[in-house]
């Protein structure tokens, strides 16, 4: 028998009060006991996005949520500016070109964060950008970009700010009206501890101006519709009945640790993964490091992938390795969600031992012992 960790970043792992909603037997979603549960995720979801607008809800992926973004804001023919630093940044280029939108590409170094002035400078050459798509923290590298600066240029602008935080909400802080942040876009299988299959936007007054002019083609993702029937407590479609039940509890988990705490929590545990393994003489990959997900470089000689497959089939433990052109140089191992001490202990010494049996020189337990001294912070 081998017992299973699961650390990649996505999906994360369940708390036990989420899987216990999910096995209840299913609610119609037209009944008044699913309007009440729907009635407090709508508070919670706004305590999580520390927002005052509704927050949209749709059963899909992340993607989802970004391909909603763009057809609900934006017209055939407009231009936008992207940001892409990684794979998930490159993915809002994709959505943009499945629907015609013409978008000025700010390329980054993968592994670096978005440089607001390059930002502020595209907006200054052409006023006639309708919005700026960014990626909050780049899963693909492990990279945290300044959103709040980033939020700062924009909001002087015309143009909307809309921006991934897939994998930052929940995770660090993300104040959507404090930032001036316009469209915020996030899903259900990272910082919200919940299986795939829920989408999140949140959308400011800014945004609902444009959203009133959007000519692209939308049905299913349609914000207008979604914000009519989620004030009734219903949602425009058929939700994802179990999923939301579970949602409610991941939310009542997270405002009973507190916010402040959530993201303390999240800081701690990466801090900890960097010691870790930079206390092993692996070198980190990205220059501005999220509290979301730690990308390593793989050792001189060893493949990046092996490293992933040993953990997984030897150890249990499930971690993800490098994309595109970082793919068999990287490993990433997350640490958001439903993670604690104990898992980053686990996960170090699991790493150990893998790179000892691939002939990488280790001190066993130098890792382990770096690692102990960050989490040890607070506890004594």
């Amino acid at each position: 028998m081998m017992k299973r960790y699961l650390m990649a970043p996505g999906p994360t792992p369940v708390p036990v009060e989420a899987l216990l909603a999910m096995s209840k037997p299913i609610l119609h979603h037209r009944a008044a006991e699913y309007e009440q549960i729907f009635s407090e995720v709508r508070q919670g979801l706004k305590f999580l996005f520390q927002t005052s607008t509704e927050v949209l809800v749709f059963a899909s992926s992340g993607t989802g949520a970004m391909e909603g973004a763009v057809v609900n804001t934006l017209s055939p023919g407009d231009k936008v500016l992207v940001v892409r630093g990684g794979k998930f940044g490159e993915r809002w280029g994709e959505i943009c070109q499945a629907y015609g939108v013409n978008f000025e590409a700010i390329d980054v170094e993968w592994g670096n964060p978005a440089d607001p002035a390059l930002i502020e400078a595209a907006l200054k050459r052409d006023p006639s950008i309708k919005a700026v798509f960014v990626t909050h923290s780049e899963t693909s590298t492990g990279t945290l970009s300044d959103l709040k600066t980033i939020a700062e240029v924009v909001s002087r602008t015309p143009a909307l700010l809309i921006a991934d935080v897939v994998t930052s909400l929940g995770v660090t802080d993300v104040p959507v009206d404090a930032w001036k942040i316009d469209v915020a876009a996030a899903g259900s299988q990272k910082g919200l501890m919940l299986p795939p299959g829920l989408a999140f936007c949140s959308v400011s007054d800014k945004a609902w101006e444009m959203v009133a002019k959007s000519k692209l083609p939308k049905f299913y993702f349609n914000f207008t519709a979604e914000k009519q029937n989620i004030e009734k407590n219903q949602n425009a479609w058929t939700p994802a009945v179990s999923l939301l039940m579970a949602l409610r509890e991941t939310l009542a988990l997270i405002q009973q640790e507190g916010l402040a705490n959530v993201f303390a929590r999240h800081d701690r545990l990466a801090r900890a993964t960097r010691a870790g393994v930079t206390a092993l003489g692996l070198e980190l990959y990205s220059k501005a490091p999220t509290p979301a997900v730690t990308a390593v470089k793989a050792p001189a000689g060893i493949d990046g992938g092996q490293i992933v497959k040993t953990l997984r089939t030897k150890h249990g433990i499930t971690i993800a390795g490098g994309q595109s052109h970082l793919k068999g140089k990287i490993f990433r191992i997350s640490h958001m969600g439903y993670v604690d001490t104990y898992d980053i202990v686990t996960a170090i010494s699991a790493l150990e031992m893998t790179l000892a049996g691939l002939g990488y020189p280790v001190e066993l337990g130098k890792g382990v012992r770096a690692a102990e001294a960050v989490l040890m912070e607070g506890k004594a």
